[in-house]
């Protein structure tokens, strides 16, 4: 007797630090299965400076992870692949000719979506993990090159908003993938209180949740994940005494030495320094001393608005 296959099909979420990547299997009830669920950190935003060029080798990293998934996609028979591309493909100078050229050499088509479309899928994908929940609440996505914050109550959106606060560009300012003074911590999350002052003034939201990579990676090192497992990492909650523990961590390693932390994906240790304290800095705007971590994303959004019933 033959098993019966359900339909399966392909995200990609192409990002500044990372491309996501994600195999739905879909049951005739709507429900859907995780069948690869991961991440690949190509740097797609490194070294952007003003020009903000995406860089030939930062070209080839993407494009090489890209065909690595969609032959891997293949291998498990999707129906389809949707690819969207986030604040690195966005804001480049150059983004038009990279999404161009990763379609003639991978045969996907990236769609560049605006920084409220990334909220707004974000949102989806964190609050189909919740559960009944009616109060207020904020979903927020940090990454590579910019943040997406949604707010809103129960399944309604309020508001949604992205800005350019993203763990690259603060890493090279001020040098975040070294050892760090204190002083130089505090010139850098000055600059991104800065940069946040659209989280200014805002009342304290009954819930908080925040995704992407950077929360992922600092939860499982609180759990000291040697593998990563989704069911350890969702619904965990964080507050700020571990999140100033890491910055502590990272701040007193240079990115070498970060490699060795367990939980600490592997690329992650230059810009890891850089998100947490985007993450501490987004806490103390909004008044939360807490927040719960979602390992759903984008991704799932995506996947259950382009393939759901």
């Amino acid at each position: 007797m033959t098993e019966t296959r359900h339909p399966r099909f392909a995200v990609l979420d192409a990002g500044t630090n990372s491309i996501k990547f994600h195999i739905g299997e879909r049951a005739p009830d709507g429900a859907w299965r995780a069948v690869v669920d991961r991440a690949e950190v190509t740097r797609m935003g490194e070294g952007f400076g003003q020009d903000r060029v995406i860089t030939a080798a930062a070209q080839e990293r993407a494009v090489l992870a890209i065909q690595g998934m969609v032959e891997e996609a293949r291998r498990h028979q999707v129906q389809a692949i949707a690819a969207v591309g986030t604040a690195g493909l966005r804001i480049a100078s150059n983004g038009p000719d990279v999404v161009s050229a990763i379609a003639a050499r991978t045969g996907v088509q990236i769609e560049v979506i605006s920084g409220e479309e990334e909220g707004r899928l974000a949102y989806l994908g964190a609050r189909s993990g919740l559960g009944p929940f009616a109060g207020s609440l904020v979903v927020f996505d940090t990454g590579g090159g910019s943040s997406q914050f949604t707010f809103g109550h129960g399944t309604a959106v309020d508001e949604r908003f992205s800005v350019e606060v993203g763990a690259v560009k603060y890493t090279e300012r001020f040098h975040l993938d070294q050892v760090t003074p204190v002083e130089s911590l505090a010139s850098a999350l000055q600059a991104i209180a800065a940069d946040l002052s659209s989280l200014d003034n805002r009342p304290v939201p009954d819930q908080l949740v925040a995704m992407g990579g950077v929360v992922t990676n600092i939860t499982a090192v609180k759990h000291r994940l040697a593998t990563y497992d989704p069911a350890v990492v969702q619904g965990t909650i964080l507050d700020r005494a571990e999140i100033d523990r890491q910055i502590e961590l990272y701040r007193t390693r240079e990115s070498a030495a970060r490699r060795s932390i367990v939980g600490l994906q592997p690329k992650r240790e230059e810009v890891i320094l850089a998100g947490v304290c985007i993450v501490r800095t987004v806490m103390e705007k909004l008044g939360k001393q807490s927040f719960t971590v979602s390992d759903r994303g984008l991704r799932h959004g995506l996947l259950t608005e382009r393939f759901g019933l």
